[in-house]
């Protein structure tokens, strides 16, 4: 639609990293009475939960006013979210618990499919996991490496 031309990025990020035209733009998209802008402010609404609730028992009731919200909405897209989220919602208030995530295991599982991808394939899968062990082991026996540059051992003084 012509009237949504320029919107695209703007309803990609959050207000604060918008730009003077974005703003400008989010602002008439928020006046006017588009199913995009309706679409905005239920995305924002739940985006808003997940930054301002750090446990379960703040969350529950705010998704539950949110599921609501999303359930009485007309746009299908949110209400089937919104059913997805019900259905999974003690899993998803599990994720409230402060210093419950799994954000090791993703940077862990990003390294080795960046090794995967860096070699484009091994011949072996015996390879694959020797790399997997180097990459995500923390070894700390190995030797240094003979392309490092070389570093004097300090003397002790006395």
């Amino acid at each position: 639609a012509p009237e949504l031309k320029g919107t695209r990025w703007g309803l990609h990020k959050k207000p604060a990293d918008w730009t003077v035209k974005q703003t400008d733009t989010m602002h008439w998209l928020q006046r006017s009475n588009l199913k995009t802008a309706r679409a905005w402010r239920i995305k924002q609404a739940l985006r808003s939960i997940y930054a301002t609730a750090t446990t379960p028992d703040e969350a529950n009731p705010l998704l539950k006013r949110w599921l609501s919200w999303a359930s009485r909405c007309r746009l299908e897209p949110f209400k089937r979210l919104g059913r997805t989220i019900s259905k999974h919602l003690p899993g998803v208030l599990n994720g409230f618990h402060p210093g419950k995530h799994n954000g090791r295991v993703e940077a862990m599982n990003r390294a080795l499919q960046e090794a995967r991808a860096r070699a484009r394939g091994y011949r072996r899968v015996e390879n694959f996991i020797a790399m997997a062990y180097l990459i995500a082991g923390k070894l700390t026996h190995l030797p240094a490496s003979p392309f490092a540059p070389f570093l004097p051992v300090p003397h002790e003084t006395t």
